[in-house]
């Protein structure tokens, strides 16, 4: 049977594994995270990092599977006008989801920091009084003239190069876009291993978390999402 001419503006997906394996990848890695760090679930003892490696691979195979299937359907010319406003859309919504994210995150960091007992903290004075006991008794403050410093500037450098990529893209320079885009990557590489490195070492002394440490509490759980689960995940995906 011939088929009829497409008489509508939208491309019709075909049936797709990747929202399940990404699915199932994710909570192997979420599983596997929890059990690494904290132990005692599903069996998995702490320190066993197998089953989240696992998860984490699972989730970069769908990463790449998926946008490899998007890419076919641009080449392909199934991105309609209709079809690439959509994408815009989804683009804008999520960095505004992105912006919620870290407004959510900041609040909470400021709600810990500046009213450590709402209920109690309610003048001015107590604000300032908890201002400066900052930071807490008893937490060791990082320099920040090594790693952090180190991971500033290769933060820097990969927005510079991406934007000399987007800029030589508008200007037709294929050949200065690929490089940026690679130097990009490459940034983006050794940030995520400059971090992997940081909080491999604090799991390994158990620096942060662990039930006797002076600085265990809700900072550095804060620490953890924010810097290391954001991050690396972010990077990674990206």
């Amino acid at each position: 049977m011939a088929h009829g001419a497409v008489k509508h503006d939208y491309h019709i997906l075909p049936p797709s594994p990747w929202p399940l394996v990404g699915s199932v990848a994710s909570t192997i890695m979420a599983i596997g995270l929890i059990g690494w760090l904290k132990g005692g679930v599903l069996g998995i003892e702490k320190g066993n990092w197998a089953i989240f490696a696992a998860g984490f691979a699972g989730v970069l195979y769908t990463f790449f599977g998926w946008w490899s299937d998007v890419a076919k359907e641009a080449k392909a010319g199934d991105h309609t006008p209709v079809v690439s406003i959509g994408l815009r859309y989804g683009m804008i919504l999520f960095i505004a989801s992105e912006v919620m994210f870290f407004v959510a995150w900041f609040w909470m960091f400021f709600e810990m920091a500046l009213f450590p007992e709402a209920r109690t903290v309610s003048t001015i004075e107590e604000v300032r009084a908890a201002w400066a006991t900052w930071p807490p008794a008893g937490v060791e403050t990082v320099s920040p003239w090594h790693l952090p410093l180190v991971n500033t500037l290769t933060l820097l450098l990969s927005g510079t190069t991406v934007t000399w990529a987007h800029h030589a893209l508008q200007e037709g320079d294929r050949n200065g876009a690929k490089w940026g885009l690679i130097l990009t990557v490459l940034l983006g590489a050794l940030f995520t291993a400059i971090q992997f490195y940081e909080y491999a070492h604090i799991n390994h002394e158990q620096l942060f978390y662990s039930e006797a440490a002076v600085n265990s509490g809700l900072y550095v759980v804060w620490l953890f999402l924010f810097a290391f689960i954001y991050v690396i995940f972010g990077a990674s995906a990206h």
